[in-house]
């Protein structure tokens, strides 16, 4: 979606969750689990996540084990998204009987959300080296990876862990193939969409970010711990899409017609045709969509 209604992002965001939750790597994920563990426990640990969206990684992380004494911190350049994880923190406390304040013995994790741009964040927060781990989910391929990588790094104190997840790197794939051709153009063009994006004038994105993230990692100084694919896979089983995964696959298609319709390298009735193909094969729980992502994990 090209410029979807604030409300209609958030429904793709909660709609991902499952997705993301059977995508990410466990093998980067139990090296966290590893690494936090092995920490001193005697203060909280203190996590920043950027591009928190509406907290689903928030609820993962707890869920998951890795957050049971924290204190968390997730910004957002979206006010809407931000009420929208405030919202869900408080439903997500009530449905676990935990109260808010304060904190049950086994689970002392304070939770502050905050709207924020991130570079109007990274401005504020210069010099200043605070948290123990920096996450990122499904975030850094939508910024100019270069220019913002060395700052977030600088947030972290010496030895801070940092987790960037769902890095996407270069492959978008529909199955059934239409037109093995025309589909494979399309995905050249949707990439290339991507790494000429730009945001408020500079660059931000780019379709390779995962195998950039790798190198860019090391650049800038970081020990790198684990790495590992956390592919998007979405396709029908017995009892068709899981959740609401098909709503998902729609808005994926839509967001490649928000960022090809018009492009002069593309019959538009043509394309046309073939988004149309694309939203039946859902319907009828026939579309496979596989998207290439990078899970990495380092510290400083």
């Amino acid at each position: 979606m090209s410029s979807p209604a604030s409300s209609d992002y958030i429904r793709y965001l909660a709609a991902k969750q499952t997705l993301d939750d059977r995508s990410l790597n466990r093998q980067v994920w139990n090296c966290l689990m590893r690494a936090g563990r092995e920490r001193d426990g005697a203060a909280p640990l203190r996590v920043l996540e950027v591009g928190c969206g509406i907290g689903t990684m928030l609820e993962r992380l707890i869920d998951w084990g890795l957050l049971t004494r924290a204190e968390y911190t997730g910004i957002d350049a979206e006010a809407e998204f931000i009420r929208k994880a405030e919202r869900r923190l408080y439903s997500y406390a009530r449905g676990k009987n935990a109260a808010m304040e304060p904190p049950p013995a086994a689970l002392d994790v304070r939770v502050t959300f905050a709207v924020a741009d991130l570079f109007d964040f990274l401005d504020a927060e210069q010099g200043k080296t605070f948290w123990d781990l920096l996450v990122a989910h499904a975030f850094l391929d939508l910024i100019d990876l270069p220019t913002a990588l060395p700052r977030l790094l600088a947030l972290l104190v010496p030895g801070g862990l940092f987790y960037f997840t769902l890095n996407f790197d270069g492959a978008t794939i529909f199955e059934p193939a239409i037109d093995p051709d025309f589909d494979s153009h399309i995905e050249t063009l949707y990439h290339r969409t991507m790494d000429t994006r730009r945001w408020r004038g500079e660059p931000a994105g780019s379709s390779i970010t995962g195998r950039r993230l790798l190198v860019g990692l090391r650049e800038a100084g970081a020990r790198l711990l684990a790495a590992g694919s956390s592919d998007w896979v979405v396709f029908p089983g017995p009892d068709g899409y899981p959740g609401e995964e098909a709503y998902f696959l729609h808005c994926i298609i839509d967001t490649i017609a928000g960022a090809l319709l018009g492009h002069p390298e593309l019959d538009r009735g043509r394309f046309e045709a073939w988004l149309a193909r694309r939203h039946r094969q859902i319907d009828a729980g026939e579309l496979i969509y596989i998207a290439h992502q990078l899970d990495v994990l380092g510290y400083i």
